[in-house]
This record gives C-alpha cells, structure tokens and sequence, in this order.
C-alpha cells in the first residue's frame, strides 16, 4: 500500500481556519481569482498540485501548460477519483465545474480545447485553491508515491542542476 493511498483526506475547521480570505473566496465560495495574477499561473517548477483544504493530490506539473488563459491549466488530474467535475449553468453558460472529492472545494472548470495530443482537455484551475509541493519534498509530505511519475524526466531530482 502506497503512503497516500493510507492517507485520508478532509475538510476540517482547522483546514478552513487557515485559508486565506482569498482561498476561502474561491474553494468555499466558488470564486474565480484574478487571472495572471495568481500564484501558479507562471510556476515551470515540478511538482504536484494538491487542494489547499484536503491535501488530496490533484494535478502534477507533468501535465501543466500555458494555455494563456491566466490561470494555472492542466490536461489531466493525477488521479481522477480526486476530482468531481459537476454541471454549471451560472452566468449564462454551461460549463463542467471541478471540485475535490474529499474536500469538497472548487477548483476551476474544464474545458475541451485542450492540447489534442494530451486528450484534448484543458482543467482551468484557480491557484487560490492549491498548494504545491515540489518534487524534492514529496517524500517528507508524505506524496513519495508520486515521484515515479518524475523519473526519467529532467524533473526527477536526480540532476544537481549544475552545468558545465
């Protein structure tokens, strides 16, 4: 059994009580942050994106783009059951929400003008509700399990990143 798969994920009072106005807006309010203005539009640093309430792994950067959109945009989640994707009807529009599972906090939304080669989907996702873990602390957060996905990529932490 992997360390995540033991792991439970929730929303608790001391998991809300830590968010910032901001993030609350957005994960508890169903808010949409400012775009390009926002913490992981521009983050190019490998890792995995996790909800900012549950911790449940979301989104890594092995699968982020710029879409130019301003927010952070992904092709896939890591792992589906972590993300619910709802209808959405608010402001004249009909659109597939995306939440997390277990906390229930919303994401952003999807959209399918993605990168066809990548399947096609776009997750536009608010920064205001993920936490980022970088590769070379996934172990300490207790998301060892993932680093397979960055082996054999530059991303793997196995280059000191020096140059020659």
């Amino acid at each position: 059994m992997t360390k995540t798969m033991s792991r439970t994920y929730d929303k608790t009072p001391e998991a809300l009580a830590r968010l910032t106005p901001e993030q609350h807006r957005v994960t508890q309010e169903s808010g949409t942050e400012r775009p390009f203005d926002n913490a992981f539009n521009g983050n190019k640093e490998p890792g995995l994106y996790v909800d900012i309430v549950s911790g449940e792994p979301l989104f890594t950067s092995l699968d982020k783009f710029d879409s130019g959109c301003g927010w952070p945009s992904f092709s896939k989640p890591v792992e589906a059951a972590h993300v619910a994707e709802l209808r959405d009807i608010n402001h004249g529009m009909i659109r597939t929400e995306v939440r997390s599972t277990h906390g229930d906090s919303h994401l952003g939304h999807v959209f399918n003008d993605g990168p066809s080669d990548a399947g096609g989907l776009r997750y536009c996702i608010n920064s205001a509700s993920l936490r980022f873990i970088p590769v070379d602390a996934l172990e300490r957060e207790g998301h060892g399990d993932y680093l397979h996905l960055f082996e054999g990529t530059s991303f793997d932490g196995s280059d000191s990143g020096d140059t020659v």
